[in-house]
C-alpha cells in the first residue's frame, strides 16, 4: 500500500514537471516567433528601399492614338519663371513618347506645339476639339499650372517649392471632344525639408528639380512604369 502511494505520488509530481516544461517551451517559442516575423518584416522593408514596384497607368487612352503635349500658365507664373511653359512641355512630351514607346501612334513635337501657341496667342479661348484638331492630333493632354512657387512670398532666403496643376486630356475623336475624358490634380514640392535656403541648394536646382518631379508625375499618370516602394516624391 505504501508503495502504490509513492509511485502515484511519483508519476503526479512527473507530470506537473512535464506540463510546467511544455507551457515554458511554448513560451519561449511564441516569443521566439514573433522575434522571428519582425526580423523578416524589417528584412522585407529594407529589400523595399532598394527595390521598385509597378504602377499600371491610370489613363490608358494615348495607346493606339497620336498625341501633343500643351501648357498653360497664368501671367504672373510666365513673367516670373520665364522659361518654364517650354520646359515642361518639352520634357513632358519626350517624358511621355519614351514611356508610351510603341504603344502611341505618334505625337507632335514639343516645339510645334510651342510655335503654334506663340503664333495664335487667342489659342486658350479655342473651344478644346478644335484645339486638337487644329494641332491635328486624336489625344490633346492639356496642363495648366495653376501653382508654381520656389519659397513663401516675402522670405527670399528659405526653399519651399510647390508645383500643382491639373492634368486633362482631350479625345478630340469622340462624342464629347470638347469635354475632358481625365482629369487630375498634381501636387509637387522640393526640397524634402525645410531650412535650406541659396547657399544649400542654387535657385537653378530648384527650379529644374520642381518643375521635373511635375512633369514626371503628370505623365506617370498615362502609361505603366516602375516606381520605388517609397518615393522621394
Amino acid at each position: 500500500m505504501i508503495r502504490v502511494r509513492w509511485t502515484y505520488q511519483c508519476l503526479a509530481r512527473h507530470l506537473q514537471a512535464t506540463v510546467v516544461l511544455t507551457l515554458l517551451g511554448l513560451s519561449v517559442l511564441g516569443s521566439s516567433g514573433c522575434a522571428a516575423v519582425g526580423f523578416i518584416g524589417a528584412m522585407i522593408e529594407e529589400d523595399r528601399k532598394h527595390k521598385n514596384k509597378v504602377i499600371e497607368a491610370e489613363y490608358v487612352g494615348l495607346e493606339g492614338k497620336t498625341f501633343a503635349v500643351i501648357v498653360s500658365a497664368d501671367r504672373i507664373i510666365q513673367s516670373e519663371y520665364p522659361g518654364l511653359i517650354e520646359r515642361v512641355t518639352q520634357r513632358m512630351t519626350t517624358q511621355l513618347a519614351d514611356g508610351l514607346s510603341e504603344s502611341a501612334a505618334g505625337y507632335l513635337p514639343a516645339s510645334d506645339v510651342l510655335l503654334f501657341q506663340y503664333n495664335n496667342p487667342d489659342w486658350a479661348g479655342f473651344p478644346l476639339g478644335e484645339l486638337a484638331d487644329k494641332l491635328g492630333v486624336e489625344r490633346l493632354v492639356h496642363v495648366e499650372l495653376r501653382e508654381y512657387q520656389l519659397y513663401d512670398p516675402g522670405n527670399e532666403f528659405l526653399w519651399d517649392g510647390i508645383a500643382a496643376g491639373t492634368i486633362a486630356v482631350i479625345e478630340a475623336d469622340s462624342a464629347l471632344p470638347d469635354d475632358f475624358a481625365f482629369e487630375r490634380i498634381i501636387r509637387v514640392t522640393y526640397p524634402d525639408g525645410s531650412g535650406y535656403g541659396p547657399d544649400e541648394v542654387p535657385y537653378a536646382v530648384v527650379n529644374s528639380e520642381l518643375s521635373r518631379r511635375f512633369y514626371i508625375r503628370a505623365a506617370w499618370l498615362m502609361y505603366q512604369h516602375e516606381e520605388p516602394y517609397y518615393p522621394e516624391f
